[in-house]
């Protein structure tokens, strides 16, 4: 794959670099002039790069930086995808640094056992030789395996124990389940053998990439678990689906990835323009709905908001903020609400946004404003706006199902605008509640 590392931009490694890497997960590739010699993967590329020049470094990874003259990086869009985007780049080029790992010992891989309860496991390169349905890697960091192994393992749970007689540790927390030490011992073997399977299967699609096929699979198994009225079933494979869209959204194969390293940026963009054209095509009924303010020009400079308080006790609120379809923390606000009803988010978000644009100068006019909630929020936002004769329109996001908020519209919302405004209210729901808990933590420490 010499075409991927000739079509990577390269970055001449300087005083203070590091500054221009974007706060994003990816994998990052120190070189010397065209030959990587250490291959990464990183949470948030900027934080783990500049790691390498801001701290006292062993022996090894000193004379690797000492060596490395220029950095490419790929962006992806999970933890998930950065971990398997990196093994299959260090497999393929087999950087230096990586090959000498950090105790002199073989790197670690996943391994599927062939048997008949398949084992997920990690393994040393030793275990290739064995009879395996999968060999995944090699990772260089153990501790990111066993962080993802334990993710996907809430989702498909699964075995890395030999047949013993009694269920595992594992199985009374439903980590392992079916245990298949508890299968044989059951009357229903086949059933539950047959789930046990579905379950690896899952996973080795998952581990191939191929999470949208995994998806899919499942949606059919739940509309048809919904049909025969097993609503219970079809509640547990509906949370399935949702821990999977949580550790991989969006879902991209690594080769699509090694295809086009620029593929985060080229869906960022195509998010936004079919956000625009949606906005741009939604004509609002009611007569206090101004249609021309949703004639929007401009994506580059979206807010969100959120509210989150206990039983009205140490309200809060967040605005994040998004550039070019990518969170920006430089511009985020926590809010800690005043009025004096703060169980009602309505009369919360009526001051938010009365704060807000007091300060459109020195933060930055938004050119469009997202509101978790449904109309009511959502009308409140306007009020307040129109008032003030601010031009940003608001609309907002409401869930089961996802729709967006447009005046009296309510439009389903799927594909890459569903992935952007779903992002969006993800991190404002996340941002909200982190500082509610500390304000939390701090009436109950008082």
């Amino acid at each position: 794959m010499t075409d991927l590392l000739e079509s990577l931009s390269k970055i001449k490694i300087s005083p203070k670099f590091y500054k221009s890497l974007p706060e994003t997960a990816g994998v990052y590739i120190f070189l010397t002039g065209s030959l990587p010699i250490y291959i990464g993967k990183a949470i948030n590329l900027k934080r783990r790069v500049s790691s390498y020049f801001d701290i006292d470094l062993e022996i090894k990874t000193a004379r690797m930086v000492s060596e490395a003259v220029e950095l490419s990086f790929v962006r992806v869009a999970s933890e998930l995808e950065a971990l398997l985007l990196e093994a299959k780049l260090i497999r393929m080029y087999m950087p230096k640094y990586n090959v000498i790992s950090k105790d002199d010992k073989h790197p670690l891989y996943i391994q599927i056992t062939k048997e008949k309860y398949p084992r997920i496991v990690t393994a040393r390169k030793i275990a290739e030789s064995q009879k395996n349905i999968a060999f995944y890697g090699p990772f260089p960091s153990s501790r990111n395996v066993k962080s993802v192994l334990g993710m996907i393992r809430r989702v498909f749970p699964f075995s890395d124990h030999k047949l013993g007689k009694r269920p595992c540790l594992y199985s009374h927390i439903g980590l392992c389940n079916p245990c298949p030490n508890e299968i044989e011992n059951s009357t229903e073997v086949k059933i539950l053998r047959t789930k046990y399977l579905r379950n690896i299967r899952s996973i080795k699609s998952i581990l191939d990439g191929n999470i949208e096929k995994v998806k899919r699979n499942l949606e059919t198994e739940m509309e048809r678990a919904s049909k025969n009225e097993n609503y219970e079933l079809a509640a547990q494979i509906r949370d399935q689906i949702e821990r999977i869209e949580y550790i991989t959204r969006p879902h991209m194969p690594t080769e699509f990835y090694m295809q086009n390293p620029n593929l985060l940026e080229d869906i960022r963009m195509r998010e936004l323009v079919e956000l625009r054209s949606l906005l741009v095509n939604c004509k609002p009924s009611l007569p206090s709905q101004n249609p021309g303010k949703l004639k929007i020009v401009s994506l580059h400079h979206i807010e969100c908001y959120d509210v989150a308080h206990l039983a009205g006790t140490n309200a809060t609120a967040s605005m994040v903020t998004f550039i070019d379809g990518e969170a920006d923390k430089s511009f985020y606000r926590h809010f800690r609400i005043r009025q004096k009803k703060g169980n009602s988010d309505i009369d919360s978000m009526k001051e938010v946004v009365g704060r807000r644009i007091k300060h459109l100068e020195d933060w930055g006019k938004p050119d469009l404003i997202i509101v978790d909630g449904g109309a009511a929020q959502v009308k409140a936002f306007n009020s307040v706006l129109d008032k003030n004769e601010a031009e940003t329109p608001a609309v907002g996001i409401a869930k089961n199902p996802d729709r967006l908020i447009v005046g009296d519209k309510n439009i389903k919302l799927e594909g890459n605008v569903l992935h952007l405004v779903s992002r969006m209210r993800d991190e404002a729901h996340r941002f909200a509640r982190r500082y509610h808990h500390k304000l939390v933590s701090r009436s109950l420490l008082a």
